[in-house]
């Protein structure tokens, strides 16, 4: 970067997505926090963790509170999904280079990417969203479903009693508590592997925080949205000024707050895990 030649930044990720996964964040921290302990009662250190919040009834309590953020925040973003579908009438959210439906492009994507680890190829031409960023974000909305839906079945048990049998919540159960083991190893060894520890962005990838990216940035790693962008003259559209200071270290904070628990109960759960 030179005086006469500034680094440009455009705007990737918005307010309102930057908002949501905020609550994301927070909410399924809290529900591993609060939901391994439960899960792995018989550990010094769930017992430990069980104590400092109050005891096990206190920690189902804030089970339940970080369950209801997190439907919020699932239900904010069908909301979301729905108004731009149905009521802004803009169908390519479902499928098109700037949906996270996969598409056949992905597939080949994916292929291209795996020859070029081997040194068979070059590397593929990425739009809005990569392959794994499609699996990530799948993978989460899948797994809201099957623990939020599990989780209120064991949350209300005499009102769904009525409806279903006894030894369905047994079943539930399971699901809930294996489910959501899942889904905190996978944040703890795909997700942050993909989005912050990966060489091209350790120790951390600051978009989702300041809901930008450099020139460079989106040139190398999004070719395609990159070229449509000048091709269809929106480039200059999403020009933003550069993040500021304090922004950059609320991000880095955050982030290295979120990865240091994720990681912490993600280790911990293994251990626990291997000695049952």
């Amino acid at each position: 970067m030179t005086p006469g030649n500034p680094v440009k930044y455009y705007f990737r990720i918005g307010h309102y997505h930057r908002f949501i996964h905020a609550l994301l964040v927070v909410s399924f921290l809290g529900l591993a926090g609060t939901g391994m302990p439960l899960r792995f009662n018989q550990e010094s250190w769930a017992n430990w963790l069980a104590q400092l919040l109050g005891g096990f009834d206190a920690i189902h309590f804030f089970h339940r509170s970080f369950a209801f953020l997190l439907t919020l925040c699932f239900l904010l973003h069908v909301a979301y999904i729905f108004r731009m579908a149905f009521l802004e009438k803009q169908v390519g959210i479902f499928w098109g280079p700037g949906s996270l439906v996969p598409r056949p492009k992905d597939l080949q994507d994916m292929f291209q990417h795996f020859r070029w680890f081997l040194g068979l190829g070059t590397p593929p031409r990425f739009d809005r969203f990569t392959y794994w960023e499609k699996f990530d974000y799948w993978a989460v909305f899948w797994g809201m479903a099957i623990i939020g839906g599990t989780g209120y079945l064991l949350w209300f048990p005499s009102f769904f009693a009525r409806f279903v049998p006894g030894w369905v919540f047994n079943i539930t159960l399971l699901i809930h508590a294996d489910e959501a083991l899942l889904a905190l190893w996978f944040i703890f060894a795909v997700h942050f592997f993909n989005g912050h520890l990966r060489p091209q962005k350790f120790p951390m990838d600051l978009v989702i925080f300041t809901g930008r990216v450099t020139e460079h940035e989106l040139r190398t790693e999004r070719p395609e949205e990159y070229q449509r962008a000048v091709q269809e003259g929106t480039l200059a559209s999403l020009q933003a000024d550069p993040p500021e200071r304090w922004l950059i270290n609320l991000g880095r904070l955050a982030g290295f707050v979120a990865i240091t628990i994720a990681m912490l109960l993600g280790g911990l759960t293994i251990m626990a895990f291997l000695s049952e």
